[in-house]
């Protein structure tokens, strides 16, 4: 009797919890609300059956309790209840499957008018490319992908060279237009998802899938990977921003093409960078060693895109902004001795000319510790500290280790990190929140025993 009243109460608290629970679907923002009908339907579906089914057993459970004088009746078999139970079930599941075949009718059959973006996803970013005036994507191999060339695209393709390659987080899209969007992976299996426009797909190394959807609200909104890519997959997050189709259209025409973006593609010159880089020695030392007593690092031996990516975040505010980040706060105003991108260029090349000496150690902490707290830290950075261009992620062997302490820390109280186009320093703090000042001592002191 106990059991069947716990049944009983099982099936009421859960029909209450979901008719009162706060969590359901975001706001639809897509054309797709046949999804949403048929998720619904398949609730009501296997509600229905979840209730009838514990409700008899827990009334079987009662009529047929055990009780002194009463003997089991055995009936093997029953046609008019097996009937019955064929036929009930076979609605039942022709109400869940049938909607879900008409929405994947519409699914597969894209409107000739979408036009065509294509997502492309890596541990643990996404980045997006647009066809330009011809309409048309250029080609692209796995082969071709390096430091200049992050999408892969083919440098011969004539159909590529117009093409807008948007190498960040976020990208947009007009409102009341289909889009058809062409996923792909660079390196492992991924799933782009917009929780609010009900529609995902799986990222599948070698292939191209797609889905397509129409926006019908105009807002920013999330990008998730639900499919586990690796230690930072937690934190592969974008934003897509629907926005008026004139707003959409000036923000494409503002933005550079391929063949743009390789012009731009500059080396430097590091006979030029040499008069430039006179302001910076005055902190960083004339070989680019580094000065604990004025708060600057080493840059010798730092790879030179992460040195350009860092000098374009203090010159735009994504590093150097944040109250509490006092040593960025007297960084930022130094880049403004870097007008343009060729004088970051040359700069970053006669840097890349020093002679790069190991950082002397200042940093004591238990180097037993740190190993094992490296073994996150390595999945990005490197087995010994060498660092990744294709992760984002820059080395660290060698490299001032009390500049590292207090960028661990920093990250750790959102004095670094917490700026939103700062996407792989979302990455990072959601890494180290886990670091105490010990092991922070500890994981950086494991770094000293890098050659």
């Amino acid at each position: 009797m106990a059991i069947a009243i716990v049944i009983i109460l099982l099936v009421i608290g859960s029909v209450i919890f979901h008719l009162m629970s706060p969590w359901y679907f975001t706001e639809i923002a897509s054309n797709w609300g046949i999804i949403d009908d048929t998720v619904s339907i398949t609730f009501w579906v296997t509600g229905i059956v979840f209730i009838i089914a514990n409700l008899f057993m827990a009334y079987a459970i009662i009529k047929y309790r055990h009780r002194k004088g009463h003997k089991a009746k055995y009936e093997p078999e029953n046609k008019k209840l097996e009937t019955w139970l064929t036929v009930v079930t076979t609605i039942g599941v022709v109400a869940m499957l049938a909607p879900g075949l008409l929405a994947w009718g519409k699914f597969v059959d894209v409107p000739e008018d979408a036009h065509i973006v294509e997502v492309v996803g890596q541990q643990w970013q996404w980045s997006f490319r647009y066809p330009g005036e011809d309409g048309q994507l250029g080609t692209v191999d796995a082969r071709n992908i390096s430091i200049d060339n992050p999408f892969g695209m083919n440098p011969d393709d004539p159909l590529g060279q117009d093409d807008i390659v948007i190498d960040t987080n976020e990208f947009r899209l007009p409102i009341d237009q289909p889009v058809k969007l062409l996923v792909r992976s660079k390196d492992v299996l991924h799933n782009f998802t917009v929780p609010q426009f009900r529609v995902k797909m799986d990222l599948v190394p070698g292939m191209v899938p797609y889905l397509w959807l129409t926006p019908t609200r105009t807002g920013t909104f999330d990008i998730l990977c639900e499919e586990l890519c690796g230690i930072a997959h937690h934190a592969m997050r974008g934003k897509v921003i629907v926005e008026e189709e004139k707003d959409f259209n000036a923000w494409l025409a503002a933005q550079p093409t391929y063949s743009q973006l390789r012009a731009q593609n500059y080396k430097g010159d590091a006979v030029a960078g040499q008069a430039l880089y006179q302001t910076c020695s005055a902190c960083h030392g004339v070989n680019g060693e580094g000065n604990q007593a004025t708060n600057s690092p080493k840059l010798t031996g730092q790879e030179d895109w992460y040195l350009k990516r860092q000098l374009h975040y203090f010159k735009t505010g994504v590093r150097g902004t944040a109250e509490n980040d006092v040593f960025g706060k007297q960084m930022a105003p130094m880049v403004a001795v870097l007008p343009n991108e060729k004088a970051i260029s040359d700069v970053i090349a006669y840097i890349t000319s020093l002679p790069d000496n190991p950082a002397p150690h200042t940093v004591d902490g238990d180097i037993d510790s740190g190993e094992g707290i490296y073994l996150t830290c390595e999945k990005c950075h490197g087995k010994n500290g060498e660092g990744n261009w294709s992760l984002r992620a820059p080395r660290v062997a060698g490299m001032s280790d009390w500049y590292m302490v207090t960028q661990l820390k920093n990250f750790r109280h959102g004095a670094r990190g917490a700026h939103p186009d700062d996407s792989t320093g979302y990455q990072m703090t959601s890494m180290v929140l886990s670091l105490t000042e010990k092991k922070v001592n500890d994981v950086v002191a494991y770094m000293n025993t890098f050659e």
